[in-house]
């Protein structure tokens, strides 16, 4: 989809459809709203009057122009609550009246800044939100259906601005998302795609891709690199699958100094069975999306490049999958990860842990300043927050304090977890240093507690989006399927970050 900013006059812009902005309780039209009004002959009035328009967040009411304005049809979205207006419900507004102007075949359409100068949005801002709301409601991944959609593609939006003088902010701010919502949009599709497609390889080459077109170093470690690093927590999942694993370094490097800022580092099981202890045939196949971690980091990376943020970054991503197979690794066995820690196996289905720790340990032996890991962990996390929240899991306060923060201003709801030393106690082992799960009870804290082992006193946090990664029905910006969370809210964390240095 073509992002565009132009200065102008809405009420004048040619367009398949214009699209303004109302707030919820609206008695009376007001400014542009008014002058359309009154194009229409007053049509906007008589529906806020019956009822039809009430403006609540994200309603959308689509009027015909019949030939009174240049454009053919008028699109009245709703903001909801004026005093409670965020950027966010102003992605949710744009991703709406998007979906509903696409279905009825418009091809071009036109809007003024939804929301600017109200509360804290400024054009800037709103030109951003609008973007990101645009290109994330629309998408839809069909590459392997052979017959074509019936439905139409809304193919541009142009953000209609009065002042020449705001034009420039605007245009940042409109770049700015679509870079955004079309990396997370990358990161879906590789979610998306099936697992037959989706292989270890298959993800390290979409890695390489981004390398490539953004200027980024990249190693990617095959297996023998792995065995000389003692890497034996990944190599033991990856022994019942035929698909060689790989471990998938990316460094992006925007300040002097050989020091890394911060580590994102992403769960990169590509299938995930359970292994021998093998999980329920309902929903199995939603395990091709297990990686997603790993693809919000690729992702993520390729836009920080894009960016050039004044910091250091390395993204990494253990990528295997987890499969029964007659070399497969056993409940009972025990594993040594790379830091040395050994590792009781009590459950072969823990097993994106057990990839994490020698991706942790690696990067903590890089000397890196800060460790971010993303993970569809576990399915307590899911039982405890939906598939609303992200869990975070954290030893440093200021650390997720700031990925919580950077959360809200893309919109990613993110809820901090207890990380009491109790919850230890489930996780301790008699023939090891540590079992790989402590049961069901607290499984979210007891994974992130075996994880943190190997974050050791580097400040780290855990995202664990078992529960935000897919949804199973269609929600705001997302449609159903993987949501490619949280690919916005690691660029908003590492800019936020370049910004302190």
């Amino acid at each position: 989809m073509e992002i565009k900013v132009k200065t102008g006059n809405i009420r004048r812009t040619r367009a398949d459809a214009i699209v303004l902005g109302v707030f919820e309780g609206i008695k009376r039209p007001r400014g542009d709203v008014s002058v359309i009004n009154k194009a229409l002959g007053g049509a906007i009035s008589q529906l806020i009057q019956s009822g039809e328009i009430k403006g609540k967040s994200s309603e959308v009411t689509v009027i015909h122009s019949l030939g009174r304005i240049t454009a053919d049809r008028v699109a009245l979205v709703g903001l909801g609550k004026r005093a409670e207006l965020t950027q966010d419900k102003i992605r949710l507004a744009a991703a709406e009246v998007c979906r509903v102007l696409q279905k009825k075949g418009v091809k071009n359409a036109a809007t003024v800044a939804l929301g600017a100068g109200f509360g804290k949005i400024t054009p800037q801002a709103s030109a951003r939100a609008v973007a990101e709301g645009a290109i994330l409601g629309l998408y839809s991944f069909r590459k392997h259906m052979t017959k074509e959609s019936n439905e139409g593609k809304l193919e541009e939006l142009t953000i209609i601005e009065r002042s020449r003088t705001a034009l420039a902010g605007l245009k940042q701010g409109a770049d700015g998302g679509k870079i955004l919502a079309e990396a997370t949009n990358t990161a879906r599709d590789m979610v998306n795609e099936p697992s037959n497609f989706m292989t270890p390889t298959r993800l390290a080459e979409e890695a390489k891709s981004i390398a490539e077109k953004y200027g980024l170093e990249i190693t990617v470690l095959e297996r023998e690199d792995m065995q000389k690093l003692g890497m034996g927590a990944l190599l033991g999942v990856a022994q019942g699958s035929h698909q060689p694993p790989k471990f998938v370094i990316l460094k992006y490097k925007g300040a002097s100094g050989k020091d890394v800022d911060i580590a994102l580092i992403g769960k990169g099981i590509t299938f995930d069975s359970g292994g021998i202890s093998l999980k329920s045939p309902e929903g199995m196949g939603d395990m091709k999306g297990d990686m997603a971690g790993g693809a919000s980091v690729i992702a993520a990376i390729g836009v920080i490049a894009r960016m050039k943020p004044k910091i250091n970054v390395m993204v990494i991503v253990a990528a295997t999958e987890n499969l029964p197979g007659g070399g497969a690794f056993k409940p009972a066995d025990v594993l040594t990860a790379m830091n040395g820690k050994t590792i009781e196996i009590e459950s072969t289905d823990a097993e994106g842990r057990l990839t994490l720790a020698d991706a942790l340990s690696y990067a903590n032996k890089q000397g890196v300043k800060r460790i971010v890991d993303i993970a569809t962990l576990t399915g307590g996390c899911v039982v405890a927050l939906g598939d609303v929240t992200t869990g975070a899991f954290s030893n440093n306060q200021t650390l997720v304090d700031q990925v919580i923060a950077a959360g809200k201003e893309t919109g990613d709801k993110i809820w901090q977890m207890p990380m009491y030393e109790e919850y230890k106690e489930q996780n301790k082992s008699e023939t090891a240093d540590i079992k790989n799960t402590g049961g069901r009870k607290a499984s979210p804290i007891t994974a992130a507690l075996f994880v943190g082992e190997f974050a050791g006193e580097t400040p780290w946090v855990h995202l664990d989006i078992a529960g935000t990664s897919m949804l199973d029905k269609a929600r705001g910006y997302y449609g159903k399927g993987a949501t490619g969370v949280p690919t916005r809210t690691l660029v908003q964390l590492v800019l936020g970050l370049a910004k302190e240095k």
